[in-house]
């Protein structure tokens, strides 16, 4: 081996024991491709991610289609960069290709790595069901040792989102594991905050004298229950398995939380008008569009409860459960599910968090504009390289109000 192999094996070692500035001192001086895909990894590790970006595109650039294993390698790195700077699109746009080539010149580590990044992208946008996938066709013995953690934290994402604590507390166990053997305090760090997550309040049972908070094991154990529980994480209605979504029908949802939260009393008509269509100065007008809606919700809940009048108003009815509960998050107020993203403390730019809610780009920057008046959310950059963060959302984890299937769907 050549002293220039050398330095690239040993700065290769330290990067995969997460020291970068002992990579650095073996290549930082150097411009040929395999040291400047070194540098960009190290800088990554260091949270310089727009110069770690550069020199690896560089590097990807350098190694050409002439190495196209190599090159492949320099695209999974940037990548993983654009995946922590929440450039989702670019992620999404590179890795199966690069993965394939990976896999065709049987570099099965860098491939399964390419794949648990795969998964990890699949789970931040909410699509549980591809990141299974992914995750299930992976090789975990291929994978890289710092990639193992990586893969349980994704196994242990998933299981939360699905709202099935045992898996997610046996995946972080596993992921623990890994991060302790690799002896990476960025890995350990963010194990801990997993940990944390699970454990925190996911959401608030809501009653008539007063309210709880609850973590994701009582949800569990709510869900499980034979309670008629209104979901308005969710925006479902549900009782075992039975789901019922409203989340396109606000006026209705409004109506059913409503009577959910008063019962087994009714509401008065008043009230109802008051709180799902804001009227002030009632009329009959309001009355008839009010008895528009409590048909449909009748309809569209008929096979969970019924909805009878009373003398002053209306009342729920359960068919089948002898409770009934509303689900709430811990902090409710307009655009939860944006600062639910912001959560994590990375810093997303607007396409991403539009990609991740499969709405639109100018609604994402309505509801970042307003989060930013009542100072909620900062941004810093301008343009394309503009970010968001939110910095401090005490008590608010929560997993309940990330991107996740449609239940029932």
């Amino acid at each position: 081996m050549t002293g220039s192999d050398s330095s690239i094996a040993a700065a290769a070692r330290a990067l995969a024991v997460g020291d970068p500035l002992a990579a650095l001192k073996r290549v930082a001086l150097r411009a040929d491709a395999p040291a400047l895909a070194l540098r960009g990894i190290a800088m990554a590790q260091l949270g310089e991610l727009a110069r770690a970006r550069k020199l690896v595109r560089a590097a990807a650039s350098a190694f050409g289609s002439r190495e196209p294993g190599a090159r492949a390698r320099s695209i999974v790195a940037e990548a993983e960069i654009a995946l922590v700077s929440r450039d989702l699109g670019r992620s999404a746009q590179v890795l199966p290709t690069a993965r394939k080539t990976l896999e065709a010149h049987g570099d099965r580590a860098n491939a399964a790595h390419a794949g648990y990044l795969e998964a990890r992208l699949l789970l931040l946008v909410g699509r549980l069901e591809g990141a299974e996938r992914t995750l299930e066709g992976l090789d975990l013995a291929a994978l890289p040792p710092a990639s193992r953690a990586g893969y349980w934290l994704v196994a242990a994402g998933i299981a939360m989102r699905r709202i099935r604590t045992r898996p997610a507390r046996t995946a972080l166990d596993h992921a623990a594991h890994a991060a302790h053997e690799m002896q990476i305090p960025a890995l350990v760090m963010e194990v801990d905050r997993a940990f944390r997550a699970l454990d925190a309040p996911a959401a608030r049972l809501v009653a008539r004298d007063g309210h709880r908070l609850l973590r994701l094991d009582e949800v569990e154990a709510l869900f499980a229950s034979d309670a008629l529980v209104i979901d308005a994480c969710r925006t479902v209605v549900r009782a075992r398995a039975t789901v019922i979504p409203l989340g396109c029908r606000p006026v209705l949802f409004t109506v059913a939380r409503a009577l959910a939260e008063a019962w087994p009393a009714d509401v008065s008509r008043e009230a109802l008008l008051a709180r799902a269509f804001r009227a002030r100065d009632i009329d009959e007008s309001h009355r008839a569009r009010l008895r528009v809606e409590i048909g449909r919700l009748r309809k569209a809940l008929a096979p969970l409860a019924d909805l009878h009048a009373t003398r002053h108003g209306f009342r729920l009815a359960p068919r089948d459960s002898t409770a009934v509960a509303v689900l709430a998050p811990p902090v409710e107020g307009d655009h939860a599910e944006v600062l639910a993203l912001l959560a994590d403390g990375e810093a997303w730019s607007s396409s991403a968090l539009a990609m991740a809610l499969d709405v639109s780009p100018r609604t994402i920057q309505r509801a970042l504009e307003a989060l930013a008046e009542s100072g909620k959310v900062e941004s810093f950059g301008r343009g394309r390289a503009c970010r968001w963060i939110a910095p401090s959302v005490p008590g608010f984890p929560t997993s309940l109000l990330l991107p996740a299937p449609s239940p029932g769907a």
